[in-house]
């Protein structure tokens, strides 16, 4: 079953610019999250399918790969024919097919001469570690804040457990000693894998070091009698009163829940209230206000001159 077109996912045009794609992201996931719909499994499986599109479209790199014909919308090689004349030197046509020791138009045979002359050259050099290689690791938001073990698939199949440390951030390299290519000769050590973390956005959430910041929105009723509210944290939620009379730009200190340190500490999480009237108009809102004696005595403009 061929996978879905992650441009189609995400909504955009093939040349879209890349922060096009994450805008579409955070649109999608904010629409989709498992958080914001819970029990919703429909919605669970779009957003998986939307975290997974911008897995591949948000890596500029694996993007190119994708967009080339090298790699799957799943992030699958693809496999290429290579030809014999692709193991050969490239100094003119009449020396495309010729090997390093001179020999030209050796047919099939060249590809075999070009393995061994390599495996030979190795050798040559002796006993040595094995070459490092990279890889990059698309995790959560909240999986870098808190902290996760992953499981990375690498391209020849095999599975490497990763340790995500609490407060991980984007771009941070994990260094995995000895997990990749073997080394040459008996003893040599294996080369390390070099996992570059690469987070995600989160639909509401936004870092700041070890802070975490967020627009809250709260009712009417909520900012003007001091309701007690539910507050989302990369913790889980946390219950609250606000303060009364509370106005959009209020921002609410929340100790202790931001992201994550190696030391058992967490920063602290903002959460600064936009008070929301109701989507469509309401007539009993509309006549309590007419009939409010202090809604013309306030004016919040006198200050402009207005």
């Amino acid at each position: 079953m061929a996978s879905v077109d992650p441009y189609q996912t995400l909504g955009v045009p093939r040349d879209a610019p890349q922060k096009e794609i994450q805008s579409a992201y955070r649109r999608l996931a904010k629409k989709l999250h498992p958080d914001l719909n819970p029990g919703d499994t429909g919605a669970e499986a779009r957003f998986k399918d939307v975290a997974a599109a911008y897995d591949l479209l948000g890596d500029p790199a694996k993007r190119a790969r994708f967009d080339r014909g090298e790699i799957d919308a799943a992030g699958v090689e693809q496999p290429q024919r290579r030809y014999y004349r692709d193991f050969a030197g490239a100094d003119g046509a009449a020396g495309r097919y010729a090997s390093d020791d001179g020999f030209a138009d050796f047919a099939a045979d060249d590809l075999f001469t070009e393995i061994f002359r390599r495996r030979g050259a190795d050798w040559a050099r002796g006993p040595g570690r094995g070459a490092d290689v990279h890889y990059r690791l698309p995790i959560d938001f909240l999986d870098a804040v808190n902290g996760a073990e992953k499981r990375l698939t690498l391209p020849d199949g095999s599975l490497l457990d990763v340790t995500i440390p609490p407060g991980a951030h984007d771009g941070q390299i994990l260094r995995l000693r000895g997990k990749v290519r073997p080394g040459r000769g008996e003893g040599a050590p294996a080369g390390d894998a070099l996992i570059e973390i690469e987070v995600r956005p989160h639909p509401f959430f936004e870092r700041d070091g070890d802070d975490i910041h967020l627009d809250l929105p709260v009712t009417l009723r909520e900012a003007v009698l001091g309701e007690r509210i539910t507050v989302p944290t990369p913790t889980g939620p946390v219950a609250m009163r606000l303060p009364k009379s509370a106005n959009t730009g209020t921002t609410l200190r929340l100790r202790g829940k931001g992201v994550a340190r190696r030391d058992g500490s967490r920063g602290d999480a903002y959460a600064r209230l936009e008070v929301m009237l109701p989507p469509k108009p309401d007539p009993d809102l509309e006549r309590f206000v007419a009939d409010w004696p202090g809604g013309t005595a306030y004016n919040p403009r006198q200050a402009m001159g207005g």
